[in-house]
């Protein structure tokens, strides 16, 4: 089971803080659009999604069918299977894709301490 490229993506309170931090880390941006309030972050593989106004909670995203580049892979584990998978495991889905689609999809999961972990499919 391939859960594609990782990242964690940060709720924030203000992006251009948020961005000139991590800059200081030494992340760069890699896409996004900051007028928009959000942004991903790159240093080396690591990613980070800046998120300003959008979500509650940071949450751990998995994007089935991405590289640590955000390039489409050949072979993946499509994000329904990843699904139909986990639902056998005994997982509850907080969201579900439509597992009659195909292409872009996504699902969310939540741990046992409350963590949301997204499966965000883009291809």
């Amino acid at each position: 089971m391939e859960l594609g490229a990782f990242s964690v993506s940060l709720a924030v309170k203000d992006i251009q803080a948020s961005k000139a931090f991590y800059e200081k880390l030494g992340f760069e941006a890699f896409a996004g659009d900051i007028s928009q309030n959000w942004l991903i972050m790159k240093n080396a593989d690591h990613a980070i999604g800046l998120f300003q106004g959008m979500f509650e909670k940071n949450i751990l995203t998995f994007n089935p069918g991405w590289d640590s580049d955000a390039q489409k892979l050949e072979a993946f584990t499509d994000v329904r299977e990843l699904q139909r998978i986990l639902r056998e495991r005994g997982i509850k889905l907080e969201t579900a894709a439509d597992e009659s689609g195909s292409g872009p999809a996504s699902f969310v999961v939540v741990d046992p301490d409350g963590n949301p972990i997204l499966f965000d499919q883009h291809v």
